[in-house]
């Protein structure tokens, strides 16, 4: 009889078999992203008007992040998708995050990049009450990453910048590989990734994911 240990070391290093769970791991929750856009404060006023200033609807999970009330339109040359959240506050640069299904819809190629990784990215435009914005290589999915603080980046034994797997659970159980960690001390503990992504695993917001060896 084959010992079940053996069987279980080999079953590991097989495709599609069980990755081990790191055991300095901890839960992770995840944060479900919608496409939204980052506006700087110049194409705030020339989407919604001079002197606009946007209005929080909701807070984030991140600190001092929010969803705000107003939304815009983006415009492809296949398509348009309507009601497109801001999320504020005002950035240096404006960025648009779509995911891949988006793209289609669109007709742009939005390259998977970590945010402010923009140059040769997609372009689009912007369309809002006041008026509208053409964004030129500001367009991009977003790479898959975890924001974190020190303390977290300590416990799971990660540093900022390092690509780590991380494992979902669940029916549609999978392992997402390339997974950015970013550490700064605002940042508060959560695996981000599209929609597209979480359709794929059966995932929501605030389901919980760990990091594996």
């Amino acid at each position: 009889m084959i010992n079940q240990s053996l069987l279980a070391k080999i079953h590991q290093k097989l495709p599609g078999g069980t990755a081990n769970v790191n055991s300095a791991s901890a839960s992770i929750p995840i944060g479900v992203s919608n496409r939204h856009v980052h506006l700087s404060a110049g194409d705030i006023e020339a989407l919604f008007g001079p002197g606009y200033q946007l209005t929080p609807f909701k807070e984030l999970k991140q600190p001092g992040q929010y969803a705000a009330k107003e939304c815009v339109m983006i415009v492809g040359p296949k398509g348009n998708i309507t009601n497109v959240r801001v999320l504020g506050p005002a950035r240096d640069k404006t960025q648009l995050e779509i995911s891949k299904a988006d793209c289609f819809v669109l007709g742009v190629k939005a390259p998977v990049r970590e945010s402010g990784d923009l140059p040769d990215s997609a372009d689009a435009l912007l369309v809002g009450p006041a008026g509208h914005v053409h964004l030129k290589s500001q367009v991009i999915c977003a790479q898959r990453h975890i924001h974190m603080n020190e303390r977290d980046a300590q416990m799971l034994n990660v540093t900022n910048g390092q690509t780590v797997r991380v494992k979902t659970a669940g029916q549609r159980s999978l392992i997402f590989d390339e997974v950015v960690v970013r550490v700064k001390p605002s940042f508060a503990l959560e695996f981000h990734i599209d929609t597209d992504e979480a359709n794929a695993a059966g995932l929501k917001s605030n389901d919980s994911v760990f990091i594996v060896a």
